[in-house]
């Protein structure tokens, strides 16, 4: 092979032994046998091939893109989710493309770079005017589906963790941990996962007769809910237990918890949601409902990936149940 020249497909088929068209399956999203898989990626490996993007749009009519709009990587909960989505993507034949919103007010620019890159379909895990966002995508032919904030209108695909589930678990625990006083540190208004974990706590906390649950809004910031933390221990009646709808929150207020003096788990319990993996740090041990992770990205990356194939992508919410992980945070000495 002449050195100069780019390695092509047809090189790596020779030294894998293998068919171009297997290597173009490969490359595809298409099934090749697992072993003959590893053999075209080591000859890829070894001669630096890279396919050409270009020339599989056209051939396709696909660019192998799917953007992912997420509001910040700041919550601990979301680069897992995009490794996770990327990972899967990829198995699939897909790169990810990731558009940061940043809780922007206005919607044109974003609009515009999801549809001048050409997608192939789009996840939105943005809060930020996320079912308008889809609507538009999906008016100009992008398949598109919303993941962990939903649709609470029904109109839009989406995939997110049984947050009924989740804030009953989190609700009896502190029952049965003899809390009376509760409270919940919610994020913003448009964000369905916020609106829904605070609905469903209230509502278990206000079935087992106890004392409707005071409320602060942490803005989905560390600052934010340091300073709700604050104003709802220095208020009357003070909480023994504190909800965060969000890990970010719960950490957020396990460190204005203490800085009050308190304990948190022997003078006042604190619970998250989410089970990032800062959550399990032995220095924050907070208790926290574990969204099931794969699971919610392999069925947003199935029914997306459907999609773009050509099938319906029906309006509808998938709700995966996780679990209670107790810790440290909530539980007395």
């Amino acid at each position: 092979m002449n050195k100069l020249r780019p390695a092509t497909s047809l090189d790596v088929a020779k030294l894998a032994g293998v068919s171009k068209s297997a290597v173009s399956r490969a490359y595809n999203g298409g099934y090749v046998a697992p072993d003959a898989r590893q053999k075209i990626m080591e000859a890829a490996r070894r001669l630096r091939y890279r396919p050409n993007q270009a020339a599989r749009s056209l051939s396709t009519n696909r660019s192998n893109l799917i953007g992912l709009a997420i509001t910040a990587l700041d919550n601990q909960f979301y680069p897992e989710l995009v490794d996770e989505l990327s990972d899967a993507l990829a198995l699939a034949g897909f790169r990810l493309v990731l558009f940061t919103t940043r809780g922007q007010a206005d919607l044109e620019p974003l609009l515009d770079e999801l549809l001048g890159f050409r997608l192939d379909g789009v996840i939105l895990a943005s809060t930020s005017f996320a079912t308008r966002v889809a609507t538009e995508c999906a008016d100009s032919g992008i398949p598109v589906i919303m993941l962990n904030n939903i649709d609470m209108g029904e109109e839009i695909a989406g995939v997110c963790t049984d947050n009924r589930a989740g804030a009953e678990a989190i609700a009896q625990h502190f029952i049965e941990t003899g809390r009376r006083q509760m409270a919940v540190i919610h994020g913003f208004d448009e964000s369905s996962a916020s609106v829904e974990r605070t609905r469903f706590f209230t509502e278990a906390i206000a079935r087992a007769g106890l004392p409707y649950p005071l409320l602060a809004n942490g803005q989905y910031t560390f600052a934010g809910t340091g300073e709700a933390t604050r104003a709802l221990i220095g208020g009357t009646p003070r909480p023994d237990a504190i909800f965060c709808v969000t890990d970010l929150m719960g950490i957020a207020c396990i460190q204005a918890v203490r800085e009050l003096g308190f304990k948190p788990g022997r003078d006042l319990a604190v619970a998250g949601f989410d089970n990032a993996q800062a959550s399990a740090w032995p220095a924050i041990a907070l208790t926290t409902y574990a969204t099931p992770l794969k699971e919610v990205v392999d069925s947003c990356v199935s029914r997306l990936v459907a999609a773009i194939d050509g099938h319906p992508l029906l309006a509808r919410t998938t709700r995966l149940a996780g679990h209670l992980v107790v810790r440290a945070s909530s539980t007395p000495d």
